[in-house]
C-alpha cells in the first residue's frame, strides 16, 4: 500500500498516526490552520447572528435554524421587538449553565409580554435527517448517540434508525430553557453551558446555537447561592444591556468573524490533530477524541 492511501486510511478510519524517525511529524493545529486558504472559512449570517450585550463586552452567538427553525425565529423577533433588553442573568450555576431571562416571569401581572410572538412553542429536540445539513461523522463514536459529528458547525449527532439528528450540549452551545412539559419553552429564558458537556440533556432541550465568541463573559460570572444557581436577592443579578442580530447592527459596530468550516479536508485534519496530539510536551498521543473536544476554530475575518 503507497504511503498516500494509507494515510487517507488512517485519516478516515480514525486511526493512530504515527511517524518514522526520518519523516516529518503530523500536522499540529497550528499548522493545518496555518495551511488553510479562504475557501476552509466562512462568515456567519448576520441573520443569523445574536449578539449579548454585557458591561463587560459583547458574546457573539450564531444561531442554528437548520436545527429548531421556529425557536429561532422566535428570538430574532423577540430581539427585534428589543425584548431581552434590561433583563438579566438570574442562574450562574458552577460547572453547569449561565441562564437569562425575565426575573418576574412567574407573575402574569408583572412579566414582560412578547407582544405578537407566542410565549411557548412545540419543543425542538430533534429533526428528520433528511433535508438536514451535510455531516461530517467523527469516526470516535460516542456513548449518548449511535453516530456524531458536525455540521454548519455545529456538534450534532444522528440515529440513522430512527432518522433523527440532534445538536448535541457540548461547552458554549445555547438553549431554550423550559419547565417540566416539553413544549413549556419557547426562546423567552436562554442558557449557555459553561461546564463539562452535560449530554444527559440531549434531546431534552431545544438548543438554538452557540457562541462563537464571548464565552469569558459568561463563564467568569459570579455562580448564584440558591438552589441550581440562581441569584437570591435582585442586586445580585446581571443586567442584560441589549440583544441584536447583526444584521440589525450598523455594519461598523458588528464583529467581523470567521468560523472554520466543518465540511472541509482542512477541517478532517484539524480533527485528526487533535485525536492525535504530537506537540512535544504529550508523551502519549491516545488516538480518540470526543466530539465535545473538537473545536471549531474563530478567528477576526481577514480582508
Amino acid at each position: 500500500m503507497n504511503r498516500s492511501l494509507a494515510v487517507a486510511l488512517v485519516l478516515l478510519l480514525g486511526l493512530p498516526t504515527t511517524a518514522r524517525a526520518d519523516e516529518a511529524p503530523p500536522p499540529t493545529m497550528a499548522d493545518v490552520l496555518e495551511a488553510s486558504t479562504p475557501a476552509d472559512w466562512r462568515r456567519p449570517a448576520p441573520e443569523d447572528t445574536l449578539y449579548l450585550e454585557l458591561a463587560t463586552g459583547r458574546v457573539v452567538i450564531e444561531l442554528a435554524a437548520a436545527f429548531a427553525p421556529k425557536h429561532v425565529a422566535q428570538i430574532r423577533a423577540l430581539a427585534n421587538a428589543k425584548y431581552y433588553d434590561g433583563l438579566a442573568i438570574v442562574r450562574v450555576q458552577e460547572n453547569y449553565v449561565v441562564q437569562w431571562g425575565d426575573p418576574d416571569a412567574a407573575d402574569a401581572e408583572k412579566r414582560r409580554s412578547t407582544g405578537d410572538q407566542p410565549r411557548t412553542l412545540a419543543a425542538e429536540f430533534a429533526r428528520p435527517i433528511e433535508g438536514a445539513p451535510a455531516f461530517a461523522r467523527l469516526a470516535d463514536g460516542d456513548v449518548y448517540a449511535p453516530e456524531v459529528g458536525h455540521s454548519q458547525g455545529f456538534p450534532v449527532a444522528r440515529d440513522p434508525k430512527q432518522g433523527t439528528t440532534w445538536l448535541a450540549h457540548c461547552y458554549g452551545m445555547l438553549g431554550a430553557g423550559r419547565d417540566d412539559a416539553a413544549d413549556s419553552g419557547g426562546g423567552t429564558e436562554l442558557y449557555v453551558v459553561i461546564g463539562h458537556a452535560p449530554r444527559h440533556l440531549d434531546r431534552n432541550v431545544t438548543l438554538v446555537g452557540r457562541v462563537l465568541t464571548g464565552m469569558e463573559h459568561l463563564s467568569t460570572l459570579p455562580r448564584g447561592s440558591a438552589a441550581m444557581g440562581f441569584h437570591e436577592k435582585a442586586e445580585q443579578r446581571v443586567p442584560i444591556r441589549a440583544i441584536r442580530l447583526a444584521n440589525e447592527v450598523p455594519a461598523a459596530e458588528r464583529s467581523a468573524l470567521e468560523v472554520f468550516r466543518t465540511d472541509t479536508a482542512a477541517f478532517q485534519r484539524l480533527v485528526e490533530s487533535r485525536r492525535n496530539r504530537r506537540e512535544p510536551w504529550f508523551l502519549d498521543p491516545t488516538g480518540r477524541i470526543d466530539l465535545c473536544n473538537v473545536p471549531v476554530p474563530v478567528r477576526a475575518a481577514k480582508d
